[in-house]
């Protein structure tokens, strides 16, 4: 793993030398924000390697290294996920790549079915926790004490200050940004009406098929990790529509402005912390 962190990252070095502090990975329909970002280097996932296609709509498969307002970044333009066949390991190797090359705050962002009936499509939701139900963990297997201990503490795996920062900076955009707890599972059907009811009940707030395996390999190695999940359809069985991936672009496209002002202001700000 190591051997293949260091050749990927010796790699990115070469296109730009890059000291990012603040990583983003980018959900289904939120690649837009790319085009905020000040003196942007692209490289395809294609020429990263190690680094799979995405296959997914909405994931454009490109890291993009750049600024906000000084604060150097990296943002993964489109991730992979279990769905898709890939070993975990592969799945979260970007994440772990984004540490190699510096990356001290990790922003995990997503498109959610809403459970929570007091959300609605176009919310954005700062996630406060999650639940694994992928029945998956990407720290299976033998442990790489280098990156990190056998047993890491998740008892503030979305951390406290960052999401303070983003909802402060939603207020100060006039934006009043809820709160949520997102399930993680396997996918890639959508959930069963009854399968909603009983993520209700468990105490979810949101649901999707990403974000918990970088969440926790990020808190393996150290980094701290916050979350913005944008709630693009309400969860089957809630409203009486029929779950399409392609209107999850649509959804996301419409707060498309309100997301990149209060993620840019909270990038800004975690240059502080």
């Amino acid at each position: 793993m190591y051997e293949k962190l260091a050749t990927a990252a010796k790699h990115i070095q070469e296109v730009k030398p890059c000291s990012p502090k603040v990583g983003i990975i980018l959900g289904s329909g939120l690649g837009a924000f790319v085009e905020k970002i000040e003196n942007p280097t692209i490289i395809s996932y294609d020429d990263i390697p190690f680094f799979h296609k995405t296959t997914v709509e909405g994931h454009k498969g490109r890291l993009i290294l750049g600024e906000v307002d000084g604060v150097e970044v990296a943002i993964l333009q489109g991730r992979f996920h279990c769905y898709e066949g890939l070993p975990m390991d592969d799945v979260v190797f970007p994440t772990r790549l984004l540490s190699t090359l510096g990356v001290e705050i990790l922003v995990l962002t997503n498109a959610a079915g809403g459970i929570n009936k007091n959300f609605k499509s176009g919310d954005l939701v700062s996630i406060e926790d999650h639940i694994n139900l992928m029945a998956k963990n990407p720290l299976i297997g033998p442990n790489i004490a280098e990156m990190g201990p056998r047993f890491p503490d998740m008892t503030k795996a979305y951390n406290p200050k960052l999401r303070e920062i983003i909802k402060g900076c939603a207020s100060e955009h006039g934006y009043d940004m809820k709160s949520g707890i997102y399930a993680g599972v396997l996918g890639p059907t959508y959930e069963t009406p009854a399968e909603v009811r009983m993520l209700g009940i468990v105490g979810a707030d949101m649901v999707g098929m990403s974000t918990v395996p970088e969440c926790i390999a990020a808190n393996h190695i150290g980094m701290k990790v916050c979350g913005i999940s944008c709630i693009t359809n309400m969860a089957a069985g809630i409203e009486n529509v029929e779950l399409k991936h392609e209107h999850i672009k649509d959804e996301a496209l419409k707060v498309m402005d309100t997301f990149s002002n209060i993620l840019l202001s909270s990038v800004k700000k975690f240059k502080n912390v």
